[in-house]
């Protein structure tokens, strides 16, 4: 193969590579909004059909014009989006918050449904509230001890026998955080972290690619009472042996017999008063 041909082909990875890392990015991005726009569309579609329905007896072309495939999905969006709204100022005022109430209680009394909706119900309320005594966003031993995963605390709860507190977290999985693992570990084996959901959700899809320069990686040792760090050890035979040689070399203040008996020699005559008695 000729030289010239060989770097045609260094070039021809290299340009495609580049182009996969510049365009991945804009297509993650696409996928997620194309998804949600289409989840939009499909709630707002029969409300869409009901407006081109009412529009069809005086404005026949009109609704001709709503029925547009186009159209139709942007309207659509707009009004689930709408309908969202005015639900969310709804169930703000008392009125509103006592229907849904009783819409709850009626949802409630149906078996595989309460199921349902009891959980999911849970499940964002976990997700708003953040837990006491811990950050949301932590990082466990998952799957092996020598291995960290970022994992979302979504309760925290005893253990019946020692009291211990055990943390519920969410790990989710890469690229895609809507599957993962439940597990519960420890508070004391759960490190904390000063990331907000948004990087952490982050972190998960774009498999670690921004991720920040530093992170607490292990717990910072247990502190001793009182908040200080334990104190250090001390060798009761090393110092007894560092105080005699000083004793014997005559480097202590004390006197010999105060080094043999441990109590303090005399002080100097200079230190004593004039006329003083010398016993």
């Amino acid at each position: 193969m000729q030289p010239e041909t060989q770097v045609r082909i260094r070039h021809t990875r290299r340009y495609l590579l580049l182009g996969l890392l510049t365009a991945a990015p804009l297509w993650v991005t696409w996928l997620v909004f194309d998804f949600i726009f289409s989840q939009l569309s499909r709630l707002g579609a029969p409300g869409v059909a009901a407006i081109a329905r009412g529009l069809r007896r005086n404005w026949p072309e009109m609704a001709d014009f709503v029925l547009l495939p186009v159209f139709q999905s942007v309207l659509a969006a707009v009004f689930t989006l709408l309908v969202f709204y005015l639900l969310g100022w709804f169930a703000s005022h008392v009125i509103g918050q006592r229907i849904i109430g009783w819409l709850e209680r009626l949802v409630q009394s149906i078996p595989l449904v309460a199921a349902i909706y009891g959980g999911t119900k849970r499940l964002l309320a976990a997700v708003k509230e953040k837990p006491a005594g811990v950050q949301r966003v932590v990082l466990i031993n998952f799957p092996s001890t020598e291995m960290k995963a970022v994992g979302f605390v979504t309760r925290v709860i005893q253990d019946e026998h020692s009291g211990e507190d055990l943390a519920a977290v969410y790990v989710p999985t890469s690229p895609n955080p809507t599957s993962g693992y439940i597990e519960i570990v420890p508070v004391s084996q759960v490190v904390s972290t000063d990331w907000t959901m948004d990087e952490a959700m982050s972190f998960v899809m774009t498999g670690g690619a921004t991720s920040p320069d530093r992170i607490r990686f292990r717990n910072p040792p247990a502190c001793g009472p009182a908040g200080r760090p334990p104190p250090p050890v001390i060798d009761r035979r090393g110092s007894r042996a560092a105080r005699r040689a000083g004793c014997r070399r005559g480097g202590s203040t004390r006197s010999r017999s105060g080094c043999r008996s441990g109590t303090a020699a005399a002080p100097p005559a200079s230190s004593r008063r004039r006329g003083a008695p010398a016993g």
